[in-house]
């Protein structure tokens, strides 16, 4: 993708939970508010962040995942998702049954 892993980490996290303060996003990657500030200017130089005003509340701003970094953060999981398949096609089928439970397993954790 062309991101550093926490430039990708909170770009994940814009897209998968939705627009989030400064202090909701710094929390959620367990950095400090100066940390997480430099993450998201770096990412919104190259267009993949903007900030915007809350609805609600005019002085509060939000930082939400723009639609380029919606596409790239999609293109980067399909990429991964592609060479996990091709890797498990090459697996035996006890194997594969055995991570097909694991699957099962983990998506009953989720809830």
């Amino acid at each position: 993708m062309g991101l550093t892993g926490p430039r990708a980490s909170a770009l994940s996290v814009l897209v998968f939970r939705g627009s989030l303060t400064m202090s909701q996003l710094a929390e959620a990657e367990q950095v400090r508010r100066p940390t997480i500030t430099r993450l998201v200017d770096g990412l919104e130089r190259r267009g993949l962040v903007r900030r915007v005003s809350h609805a609600g509340d005019g002085r509060v701003q939000l930082v939400e995942a723009t639609a380029a970094g919606r596409r790239l953060l999609q293109k980067g999981r399909a990429r991964r998702v592609e060479r996990l398949r091709g890797g498990i096609v090459h697996l035996g089928e006890e194997d594969q049954q055995v991570l097909a439970r694991a699957a099962e397993l983990m998506e009953a954790l989720r809830g």
